[in-house]
């Protein structure tokens, strides 16, 4: 009988499953809690999820004064190995074992990164683990120097860390009490150091690789150059709008602090109650576009709404999508639409049965845009929420807590999982008519 063997998609995904049942239980113990009292299990899922999946909603009000330092240290442990990966992490191990990677270790780390050849694979994981701790050590330190003024050494210690690993790995979760950091929405170097932690996390460690190798703009790559660009025009058309819409509401810092938390990372520097059902919209649509690939980061990507508009402007001129004298495949376009149209129908579906579930909720009344919203940056696992989240249903925070893990993942591994033939181009010996059907 033949040993079935499991493909990358499965192993990537029945990781990071793994590391949220891990998570769970810790999460579930008496000592993660400062009253010693357990969380409850629907508790512990969610948030054990919302953190490995880096999204930084949380069904409990105030996470700073429920969980215990071990809970909090928990918490941090979850969302850098979250952020970084799991089988990131397991590779790296096993090289610092000097234990050989095979080739198909390489090739479940070609798909965990999503890279397009084997080669160079075990150096970007090392390159991956260096870059991480480095980048979070500055910021910790940035982080220090704000909140010594406010709290005691070891205190402003464990806050600037935490912090930092939540910022870089696009988290959100903050351990500062009730009113999250808006009591530091004025700060320009808190803020500073933050929204650059997250872009920083946002455009991908291949990103930050290839600017540390080159250091020159036009020596980058194509794929870097477009992250980069996609990511520029986003923070830029985000805060202008946020701006726009709420003049009297922020400040131009607060603008630009918006528009770059929305992306994934979660932070809020303003209450989003406060903002306008147009301010909401644009908010979601960030959300839902996300970080870049090969990043801490979720959403559909930056990559894929680029692919999209050059598809949609080469079919309105009748020509190929060309980038840069060069021509975007078919295969790539297709599967740019497939992750756009599965996250839609993911969204769609979670949202209506929410809708439903929540209309008989006898503990908080929740309106069509709070539920949308909230359904939105569970996708996204961005973690901006209209305080809705500690009042849903049990069921309801299950169905959010499976949607984190899809957007986190993304919809093309999960349900790339049920493709027996993934990963194996086989080319048919069989040519079929072309069907030519009337659309549009």
């Amino acid at each position: 009988m033949k040993k079935r063997q499991l493909t990358p998609l499965a192993i990537i995904t029945l990781s990071f499953l793994g590391i949220i049942v891990i998570g769970i239980f810790l999460l579930k113990l008496p000592i993660a809690t400062q009253t010693a009292e357990s969380l409850s299990w629907i508790d512990s899922i969610f948030i054990s999820t919302s953190a490995v999946c880096v999204t930084g909603l949380s069904s409990i009000p105030d996470i700073s004064i429920t969980l215990s330092v071990f809970g909090k240290v928990v918490l941090a442990l979850l969302i850098q190995v979250g952020g970084i990966g799991i089988v990131t992490i397991a590779i790296y191990v096993l090289i610092v074992l000097g234990i050989q990677i095979g080739v198909t270790e390489r090739y479940v780390i070609k798909e965990a990164l999503n890279q397009h050849s084997l080669s160079g694979v075990v150096r970007l994981v090392k390159s991956i683990i260096i870059t991480t701790l480095i980048i979070e050590f500055f910021g910790m330190i940035i982080n220090f120097i704000v909140f010594i003024q406010d709290f005691s050494f070891w205190k402003a210690i464990g806050l600037s860390a935490f912090h930092s690993i939540s910022s870089f790995n696009n988290a959100g979760f903050d351990i500062l009490g009730s009113s999250s950091i808006q009591n530091y929405s004025s700060n320009v170097l808190l803020n500073i150091n933050t929204m650059f932690l997250i872009i920083v996390g946002g455009i991908g460690f291949i990103v930050i690789r290839d600017i540390y190798a080159k250091r020159k703009w036009s020596a980058l790559s194509l794929y870097s150059k477009i992250v980069l660009k996609v990511t520029l025009f986003l923070i830029v058309f985000g805060a202008l709008f946020i701006k726009i819409f709420e003049w009297d509401t922020v400040t131009w810092l607060e603008a630009i602090f918006t528009s770059v938390t929305t992306r994934t990372a979660g932070f809020s520097t303003v209450d989003m109650n406060l903002f306008s059902y147009s301010t909401l919209m644009v908010i979601m649509v960030m959300m839902f576009i996300g970080a870049s690939p090969n990043s801490t980061g979720g959403g559909v990507k930056t990559t894929t709404l680029f692919i999209i508009f050059k598809s949609i402007v080469s079919f309105l001129n009748g020509k190929p999508a060309i980038i840069n004298k060069r021509r975007v495949d078919d295969g790539t376009r297709q599967k740019a639409f497939t992750i756009v149209l599965l996250a839609l129908f993911s969204i769609f579906v979670v949202f209506v049965l929410l809708s439903k579930i929540e209309s008989n909720n006898p503990n908080y009344e929740m309106t069509f845009i709070n539920m949308l919203f909230e359904t939105f940056s569970a996708f996204g696992t961005v973690g901006l929420s209209m305080g809705i989240t500690s009042y849903l249903m049990p069921v309801s925070k299950l169905m959010l807590a499976l949607l984190m893990f899809v957007g986190r993942l993304g919809p093309i591994t999960i349900f790339g999982i049920m493709n027996k033939n993934w990963g194996h181009h086989r080319t048919s010996t069989v040519e079929y008519p072309i069907a030519k059907i009337i659309i549009g």
